[in-house]
């Protein structure tokens, strides 16, 4: 009796822990951002690919120091699969709540002043993030970052990882990895990229830079 109680408190911690990280909740439908992202791509790719990541990083960090963690600071200061997972968990948390069906055109305010400090124009900004987005080998990310100066960066970041590891402040992330995009693209990466534009929040993603 002793080891079959040992073995359900055992249990009950885990899953108690295991909620420790949740999956976001989408401000839109399923089906809002249609046709640039389909509801089938939502449904697999926040509902299967983020819930797996979630999984995955709830059954690593329960037990550990990382499970009385932020997100940020676990992708900071981890390695390995649980660095995989949580640094996919932030991406992809970024990058769903950036979208909006009623998404704006351009930025405005501080992050278009800044914008156009650094690359003249809005236009210019969106073809060398395009460029870097499109060039990009395998899997990975593509980021608008500030660093604490308020400076415009765009760096590409290989499989799960996030500009936080390097002291940046990720605004805009464009996920280049093939199941953002190919059931409703196929293998037509530049044709995502150029329509996820017509989808941005700009409110939310100046928030992230205020």
């Amino acid at each position: 009796m002793k080891s079959i109680f040992t073995t359900l408190v055992l249990l009950m911690t885990f899953y108690a822990n295991a909620q420790n990280i949740t999956l976001i909740e989408l401000p839109y439908a399923n089906n809002a951002l249609e046709p640039v992202i389909s509801e089938k791509t939502i449904e697999l790719h926040h509902g299967k690919h983020l819930q797996g990541y979630v999984n995955n990083l709830n059954k690593q960090i329960a037990g550990t120091p990382f499970e009385n963690m932020d997100l940020v600071e676990i992708v900071q200061k981890s390695n390995g699969s649980i660095f995989n997972n949580a640094g996919q968990v932030l991406n992809h948390n970024l990058y769903f709540t950036q979208f909006s069906p009623n998404g704006s055109n351009q930025p405005k305010g501080k992050l278009a002043d800044a914008i156009n400090q650094k690359w003249g124009s809005f236009d210019n900004f969106k073809k060398e993030f395009n460029s870097e987005s499109t060039s990009l080998f395998g899997s990975g990310w593509t980021w608008l970052s500030s660093d604490k100066n308020g400076n415009l960066i765009i760096t590409k970041e290989m499989n799960a990882g996030n500009p936080v590891t390097n002291g940046l402040n990720p605004i805009l992330g464009f996920d280049v990895w093939e199941h953002a995009y190919y059931i409703d693209y196929q293998n037509k990466r530049a044709d995502h990229l150029n329509a996820l534009w017509n989808i941005i929040d700009w409110d939310t993603v100046s928030n992230r830079y205020q």
